[in-house]
Order: C-alpha cells, then sequence, then structure tokens
C-alpha cells in the first residue's frame, strides 16, 4: 500500500528537478529593467512582461524593479528569436541561434508570417573576400523573424574545419538535403521555402546584376521566384524590358537540390555589375539594406498571395 504514494512522491520530485534543470535564468546587470531583459533574450515583452512577474516576483523590488547581480528566471517561449532563428553548422552539427547581442535592438513587426519556414543558404565563390551574401543573409533573417517566421540559415562550415577534411561537393548537397528535409518533416504542415543567395565573385560598391531561378517542375518554386523577380523588376536601373527572362535551373547542384529537398527552392544569383548585363540578369545598386529589403517584400508577397488563395 506504501508502493502507490512512494511511486507518486518520486516522480513528483523527478519532475520537479527537470523543471529545474531545464530553466533559463540570467544576472540582471546595471540598467535592465524587465523590458530590457526579455528583449536581450529574445522574448516579446508586452507578451511575458506578467509572466516574468509571477516566476520572479521574490526578487522584484516596487512592483517592477530588478536587483542587480541577481538571477532571473526567464520563461519558457516557443516564439522567442532564439528559437525562431537557427544557424545550422553542417560541419559539425552544431545548432544555435542566430542573433545574440542583436536581440536587444529586436522586436516584432508583425505575426504576418507566423506559419511560415525559411531555409536561407549563403553561397560566396570567394569565401575570404565576399561577405555581402552572408550580410544579406543575416539582414533577411532578422526581418523575416520579426513578421513571425521560423528561420534556419544553413551552413556548411567548411572554412572552419581543422581536424577533418572539408565536405565535398557531393557530400555537401547530401548534407543541405538532410538536414533541411529533416527540419521541414518536423513542420509539416506549414508554409515552408528555400532560398539560396550566391554571389559569383566579390560584389562591390555600385551595381550588380540580380537574377532568380526556379525549378521549371515546381509551381510553387515558380511562384517564389516570379514574387521576388517581380521586386526587383520595379527596382532596375535599366530600362530594359525583361519579358524574354530564362529563370530555369541549369546549374546541377541546384537542380540537385531542387529535386530532392522537401521545399519549393528559388536561387538568387548576384554578379558584380558590369557595362554589359547578364541576359538573365537585372542590374540594380549594390546597397545591402535596399537589397534586404526589396527581397523581404517579395517573399511578403508571395506568402499573402497563397493565404489570400487559401
Amino acid at each position: 500500500m506504501k508502493l502507490i504514494p512512494t511511486l507518486l512522491l518520486w516522480v513528483g520530485m523527478s519532475t520537479m528537478l527537470l523543471a529545474q534543470e531545464n530553466e533559463h535564468k540570467v544576472i540582471a546587470e546595471q540598467g535592465d529593467g524587465i523590458f530590457s531583459i526579455l528583449r536581450k533574450q529574445g522574448l516579446d515583452p508586452a507578451k511575458y512582461y506578467e509572466k516574468f512577474i509571477t516566476l520572479n516576483i521574490e526578487n522584484i523590488k516596487d512592483g517592477s524593479m530588478l536587483h542587480v547581480g541577481r538571477e532571473y528566471i526567464i520563461p519558457k517561449a516557443k516564439d522567442s528569436f532564439k528559437e525562431t532563428g537557427v544557424r545550422v553548422q553542417m560541419s559539425n552539427g552544431t545548432v544555435d541561434p542566430i542573433f545574440d547581442a542583436e536581440l536587444a535592438t529586436m522586436s516584432r513587426k508583425s505575426n504576418s508570417l507566423k506559419n511560415a519556414v525559411y531555409y536561407l543558404i549563403a553561397e560566396n565563390k570567394i569565401e575570404a573576400e565576399n561577405k555581402f551574401t552572408d550580410d544579406i543573409i543575416k539582414s533577411l533573417a532578422a526581418e523575416l523573424m520579426v513578421h513571425g517566421a521560423t528561420v534556419f540559415v544553413i551552413e556548411s562550415g567548411d572554412e572552419k574545419v581543422v581536424e577533418r577534411k572539408p565536405l565535398s561537393e557531393v557530400e555537401k548537397m547530401g548534407a543541405y538535403v538532410e538536414t533541411i528535409n529533416k527540419r521541414y518533416l518536423q513542420n509539416n504542415g506549414k508554409y515552408q521555402r528555400l532560398l539560396i543567395i550566391r554571389a559569383n565573385g566579390l560584389i562591390k560598391n555600385g551595381n550588380m546584376d540580380v537574377a532568380v531561378y526556379h525549378h521549371n517542375k515546381s509551381e510553387k518554386g515558380q511562384r517564389f521566384a516570379e514574387n521576388i523577380q517581380s521586386v526587383f523588376k520595379r527596382n532596375s536601373i535599366s530600362n530594359r524590358s525583361y519579358k524574354d527572362i530564362n529563370t530555369i535551373f541549369q546549374d546541377k547542384n541546384s537542380l540537385y537540390l531542387a529535386k530532392n529537398t522537401l521545399p519549393a527552392i528559388t536561387l538568387l544569383t548576384i554578379d558584380s555589375g558590369s557595362k554589359i548585363s547578364k541576359k538573365d540578369g537585372i542590374p540594380v545598386r549594390s546597397d545591402k539594406k535596399s537589397f534586404t529589403n526589396w527581397v523581404t517584400s517579395g517573399i511578403l508577397k508571395d506568402y499573402a498571395d497563397l493565404s489570400i488563395e487559401e
């Protein structure tokens, strides 16, 4: 008869210990208030203000003031920017938040992309010199996240590998497929898209040519590409007509990903501007902020159009 109460007590204690282990605590610094400490952890202060007070009532003075140097429990939140923005390193399998110190400046703009999941890949032909796409990917991730999206930035991490050989192209493509498809299945039922931004050489100040490609057998990928492409057309520095642009995948890596990854895929390529533009290129100014805004606008339009249809 004593077995059941003892078992229940053990289960209860185990649950309490597990909850304590899973608690995330931070130490209040000089100048921290409830709003700032929540924002620095990637949480919406307005949404989690009351929960924070409930968890930390014994360490809050005058109803809302924090004690510098004391530990405070941070509410668990699936919509935290630390949870909705993740960087995946394929070379060693590490998964980390995309943003850390930047979280203090991020705030929710809308929930228009709350059921959307994006996989972002930056490809630089000149890894050591060209960080244009890396900066764009990070800025784009932030813009999508503040509109409620979940974002995975997928990195090969080859340049950071010391004790093992870098992945071959075949291995890298296979790792991309495995990494993306695993998360796609975990988010089954949501709107999911894969965007690759590839710089073909060093991007300098001035002009650049942008081309947006899709797989010819993917209706979703085509619409995704066309919505992004239309924004760049409107902001082109050329008066050229773009009706004849051929935007079908041709390189083997893009084709491999298109055939094997589950989300619809779009490839955006960037070339340094020249007097003679590529046939598929749309000449635009090489301004990172504008570039990010244009891609974001195309993505928001694609999601909005789908929501209207449904």
